[in-house]
């Protein structure tokens, strides 16, 4: 099934993302193999050239390293792994409350918004 991918930013950006995303939440779990260049492309339905780039990228960044016999594997420094998953989190975050502000809400308000609409945590167990 092919990733949605949006064309509104670049496409190996959001493949980087979404692999990383794959990392942080445990799909791809410490140590373990990547699919080829080619596995990934065809599941995204995107050119292996620009799938190759957004490896790079995530090769660079440490949460992927190359093994000559052995492909592609997510790091084993669970560390490293909880820290992106930290930084992504804390993004996000950020951005919230920067649309929230750009509504106009406070950070008062915006807090009492959350406290009154998170989900009850029996919610969460069902």
């Amino acid at each position: 099934m092919a990733w949605e991918l949006n064309s509104d930013r670049p496409i190996y950006s959001q493949i980087l993302e979404k692999i990383q995303t794959r990392i942080i939440c445990g799909i791809y779990q410490p140590g373990e193999r990547l699919p080829s260049v080619r596995e990934l492309a065809a599941e995204a339905s995107v050119n292996p050239n620009t799938m190759q780039r957004a490896l790079s990228e995530l090769e660079h960044s440490g949460l992927i390293i190359t093994q000559r016999s052995s492909g592609r594997m997510v790091t084993e420094d669970t560390q490293m792994i909880q820290g992106t998953k930290r930084e992504i989190a804390i993004a996000e975050i950020k951005a919230f409350f920067a649309n929230m502000r750009e509504l106009g809400y406070s950070s008062e308000e915006i807090l009492q918004l959350i406290n009154e609409n998170q989900p009850r945590s029996d919610a969460l167990t069902q």
